[in-house]
This record gives structure tokens, sequence and C-alpha cells, in this order.
């Protein structure tokens, strides 16, 4: 068995799954700051350019091998166009029109593309405790969507904002799909993802150019450290734990982490935003997070 298929213990199971929820329940405050004079294209650009920097020094400090098999590379290329570029130039473009917190409900619901098609191309069997934990969060998903339905600004394109969303959840499947493969499983985790994000930004960048023109960069501090943190906390920190989760619990059980990344979204939103709790977003968040405890409970039943 190699690196890469040697299974986790279940502290380093729950210890991943605490950090990702954590980083990136915090990460949508920060991506809604960089849509504003910077073409949002740019920003992701920058965004994994320093991450995948960040992965590659990573992969060096840990004697990782740089160097993939043929296969591999495609992986590589395949996961970057699906997750660090389709799925983040939908997301930001998203924000545009609507509220972060109603973008980060949406992608709550990654866990069912996820199960759906891990059950399709993986064989993943469906089990009846993750379909019953499943419906009870998306239950409390539904109310809190309605309650950040409500708080989109009036002039928000909400439909065209709903639509990229959906279709970023869909291009962030794929990839969590190919993470789930026996090619996926195979391949050395920090070196797969330190060249999926290079690809990806230099894919970016390509975009960028043909789409917004030459480079913009803003000096405001806060941008900065945005991008900082978007990269190193948000994609460096994050993806590697992340998909260890995609390889150990599968696609479906993963996706479980955005069940409870609204939850944290809105609770640091409560503190920096002047967020305001209202009947529907408190049942929403009790009954996702409950859904969520009936759904990771079930893996040891069924």
């Amino acid at each position: 068995m190699t690196e890469a298929q040697e299974p986790a213990s279940r502290g380093k199971v729950i210890f991943a799954f605490l950090v990702v929820t954590a980083i990136w329940g915090s990460t949508w405050l920060v991506i809604k700051d960089q849509v504003g004079s910077v073409p949002p294209t740019w920003s992701i650009t920058y965004r994994f350019a320093l991450a995948g920097a960040g992965m590659l020094a990573l992969a060096l400090l840990r004697r990782d091998s740089l160097r993939l098999s043929r296969q591999g590379m495609g992986l590589a290329l395949l996961v970057g166009l699906s997750q660090f570029v389709c799925n983040f130039q939908f997301v930001y473009q998203a924000e545009i029109h609507l509220t972060s917190g109603l973008v980060a409900v949406c992608y709550a619901l990654l866990m069912l593309p996820n199960a759906v098609l891990a059950r399709i191309f993986l064989g993943q069997r469906v089990t009846p405790g993750f379909v019953a934990g499943s419906l009870v969060a998306i239950a409390g998903i539904a109310l809190l969507m309605v309650h950040e339905y409500r708080s989109a600004p009036p002039e928000g394109r909400v439909a065209l904002g709903v639509l990229m969303t959906c279709a970023g959840i869909l291009s962030a499947s794929t990839a969590n799909i190919l993470q789930g493969t026996s090619l996926g499983r195979a391949q050395p985790m920090v070196p797969m993802l330190a060249w999926a994000m290079l690809l990806g930004a230099a894919i970016d960048a390509c975009w960028s150019l043909a789409t917004v023109g030459a480079p913009v960069m803003e000096t405001r501090w806060e941008y900065l450290a945005g991008i900082a943190y978007l990269a190193i906390a948000g994609s460096v920190v994050t993806f590697p734990l992340y998909f260890m989760l995609i390889r150990e619990l599968g696609p479906g059980r993963a996706a479980y982490n955005g069940v409870a990344v609204p939850v944290v979204a809105m609770g640091l939103s409560t503190l920096f935003e002047g967020y305001r709790w209202t009947g529907l977003a408190v049942g929403g968040a009790v009954l996702a997070l409950a859904g969520l405890v009936i759904a990771l409970a079930a893996r040891k039943r069924d």
C-alpha cells in the first residue's frame, strides 16, 4: 500500500474536518472583499499562483518527488481546470449578484452531486443513514437559503447568481470525484495539488487576458492580505486535508463539511458584519448540524 493509500486515523479525519470547516467558513467574507476594483478573474489567478507556489514549497519541505506520471499530470490538469478554474470563476462571479452567505448556503448542497456521481462513477453505496442525515440537513439548508434569499441585495441578479453557483458546485463535484478514483487515490497528494493549482492558475491567467485584458492589482493592504489568506490558509492548508477526507470518507460524506461551513460563515458575520439571527436562521442551522451528525454517525452503523 502506497503512502497515498494508507488510511488515516479517526483523530486525523476529525481534525481535518474541523480545520477545513473553520477555515472555509471564514473565506466567504474574504472572497466578498476581493470582488471590487480588481476583476475577479485576476484575483483568482493571483490566489492560485501563490497557492501553487506554496504547495510546491510544502512538497519540497516534505521531500516529496514532484514528478508525476503522464496519467498523473493529466489528472492534475483536470483537477486544476474543474476545481481551480471553473469552480472559483463561477463562485467569484456569483458573489457579484448574491450575498456571501447565500453562496455559502448553496455550496452546502455539494454533498448531493458528490453522492450521486460517486454512486454512478465509483460504485459507492448510498446508505440509509446517509440519506436520512441528508434529508434533515437539506431541510436546514432550505431554511437558511430562504433567510439568505430575503437578505440578498435588491439590485442583485439573484437568478443569475444562483445559476453560476450551481455551475460552480458541479465543477467542484467533478474535481471531488476525480480525487475519489483509483487513479486519484494513487497520486501523491501534495505534488498533485501543486501541479493542479499551478496549471489552474495558468489557465486562469489566459482566461483573464482574453476576457478583461492586462493584469490589475490593488495595493490596499486588506486586498493583499486577503489574497495571502485565501492562498495559504484557504488553499495550501485546506485542500490537502479536504482531498484526504474525500479519499477516506468518499465524496458524499466529505462534502458534509459544506453543511457546517455556512453556519460558521454566519457566525463570523455576526461578529464582523452585524449579521442578525432570525428564527429561520437558527432553525436552519440546528437542522443542518443535526443532519451532519446523523449522516456521519451512520458511517459506522451502515
